[in-house]
């Protein structure tokens, strides 16, 4: 019987890990092996190669990441370590080994101050500490290894850890009022769709090395999200838009954050849903 190849997911208990989980069935072609943090930490470098050596893997999507954004502020090794030397170390066994990799990075590379959807080649600027890691993660995996994959994605939300929807939906029903910034624009990624996108991606096999973006269709704010969370989970809450500078953080939020998906569309004809559509997706399976 012919070997399945191996895909091995890091970071397998967060939101991306456990969105991929979720889809390890509609993909019976590939055999998948799931690594948590307290499986492999990935800046762990030595162990990673061990795991790595052990699994054999044919491919390898890099789910795992440091994404406490302000806490990065305080972090900053560390962040590094996780975002970016670890990304290399990964990269580069994999090149060695004849794996593929792929890497998943952050609209935080640029600087917030645009007016049009991103390209893959408009210039980076990262103004946080987490932004500075992941686009140091980008060069790092390019760096070892120039065959690998690298996609960007934005406002990552799912049923699982700690993200915008959930707080959203906890607040909704226990607030009276709630306070929602406005003035930073972008669309939100469903975390199960990304996981599609990067199964297909592989699954396409047609691998064609590069950065490419990845969110679902639309743009709007994060008071726009609250608001059609509200519309779909029902509750009384007022929710007041606020600007940015009424809520002060360590780190700097980019003000627009909208992905031009046209590249990954061409290249690998991934769906990209609109982003009302997987949020009633999403608000069905916390439900469930």
């Amino acid at each position: 019987m012919e070997k399945k190849p191996t895909i091995v997911v890091t970071g397998s208990q967060g939101q991306l890990g456990r969105s991929l989980k979720d889809l390890e069935s509609e993909y019976p072609q590939y055999k998948f092996v799931f690594l948590s943090r307290s499986d492999m930490p990935i800046h762990h470098f030595e162990l990673v190669r061990q795991f790595f050596e052990g699994i054999q893997p044919d491919y390898v999507i890099n789910a795992a990441a440091y994404t406490a954004v302000d806490r990065a502020e305080l972090e900053k090794e560390l962040a590094f370590q996780v975002n970016a030397e670890a990304v290399g170390v990964m990269a580069a066994w994999c090149h060695q080994h004849g794996a593929k990799f792929l890497q998943v990075s952050t609209d935080y590379v640029f600087d917030g101050k645009g007016n049009h959807p991103y390209v893959e080649t408009d210039p980076t600027g990262p103004q946080s500490v987490y932004g500075s890691s992941k686009l140091a993660g980008e060069q790092q995996a390019f760096q070892f290894n120039p065959d690998c994959i690298v996609v960007r994605t934005a406002w990552v939300y799912s049923p699982y850890g700690k993200n915008f929807f959930k707080t959203m939906v906890s607040l909704l029903r226990d607030k009276p009022t709630i306070h929602v910034v406005n003035d930073q624009v972008g669309t939100p990624t469903y975390g199960r769709d990304l996981a599609k996108a990067l199964l297909d991606i592989i699954a396409s096999g047609k691998w064609q090395p590069g950065v490419y973006h990845y969110s679902n269709e639309g743009r709007i704010s994060w008071y726009d999200f609250a608001i059609e969370i509200q519309r779909q989970i029902g509750t009384d809450c007022a929710i007041v838009a606020i600007p940015t500078t009424a809520y002060p953080t360590p780190a700097v939020r980019p003000a627009y954050s909208v992905l031009n998906k046209k590249k990954i569309i061409d290249v690998f004809g991934v769906s990209v849903p609109d982003w009302k559509l997987s949020l009633t997706d999403c608000v069905s399976r916390y439900r469930d």
